[in-house]
């Protein structure tokens, strides 16, 4: 049959990021305690396009997906080169965006709960692979402002910290919730009982932190974690007294 997307194309426009995305697919995640988990992702696969071809074949994205393991670095890798050769490109991407949960211990009781965090990876490679991961994940700040001129209480609210590496080797993303947490005014939980509960409260008065205050925090984790290149981190606070969101960002190179 005639491969109309393999016909020479006369307008010398080469394209970026030509693929399909939006595709719901069944993935394995490597697990830190468990091993495995299984998600379901949405996906963006792409190569960019020479200015002398038409079009590119967008079934053999698909192919290339169902080739896929338990998603690590080296298996990302893989799909690229896949990619890359069989659609005969310089460069091919994957992101794929995803729910992960992982076991939480209310900090008094113990009690276990699953946590859940909104997950992207991205992947490229041309001559070399690179990986950036990201992550979302819920926190509670407590406005130092508030605690210092109330005379009973201060605000505090749900925020996010919004975590984005490029990392030599592959990160748990249980890491990246734990370093969230360290620059929280206390983190967030699944499950709390009334011990909990009151750890928890009182924690959070006790760490008063503006997003600045938090943002920093994680900023300083981050250096010194040998595994990662670069960073970008972000805490967005959703006010609680104020018809506004609070938010800091902070991106290597500060040093």
């Amino acid at each position: 049959m005639k491969d109309v997307q393999n016909e020479k194309d006369l307008r010398c426009v080469p394209l970026k990021h030509v693929g399909i995305k939006d595709l719901r697919w069944p993935i394995k995640l490597r697990d830190k305690k468990k091993g495995t988990q299984h998600t379901v992702a949405r996906v963006m696969a792409a190569v960019d396009l020479p200015h002398d071809m038409r079009g590119t074949h967008m079934s053999r994205f698909v192919e290339c997906l169902s080739t896929l393991g338990p998603v690590g670095l080296q298996e990302m890798e893989n799909i690229l080169d896949t990619l890359k050769t069989s659609l005969q490109a310089e460069k091919a991407f994957l992101q794929m965006e995803f729910t992960y949960f992982f076991e939480k211990k209310a900090p008094v009781t113990g009690f276990p709960a699953p946590m859940d965090i909104d997950c992207v990876f991205k992947a490229e490679k041309g001559d070399v692979f690179k990986l950036n991961i990201c992550v979302v994940i819920p926190i509670q700040t407590l406005c130092p402002c508030s605690k210092e001129i109330s005379d009973f209480g201060a605000h505090n609210q749900r925020a996010y910290a919004k975590i984005e590496i490029e990392a030599t080797e592959m990160v748990w993303l249980e890491d990246l919730a734990s370093i969230a947490d360290t620059g929280a005014s206390a983190p967030v939980y699944g499950l709390l009982k009334r011990f909990d509960e009151k750890f928890v409260t009182e924690k959070a008065y006790n760490t008063p932190r503006f997003v600045e205050d938090a943002v920093r925090e994680i900023a300083l984790c981050l250096e010194n974690d040998r595994r990662v290149t670069w960073y970008r981190a972000e805490v967005e606070s959703i006010e609680s007294i104020h018809n506004h969101n609070a938010f800091a960002v902070v991106e290597k190179g500060w040093k």
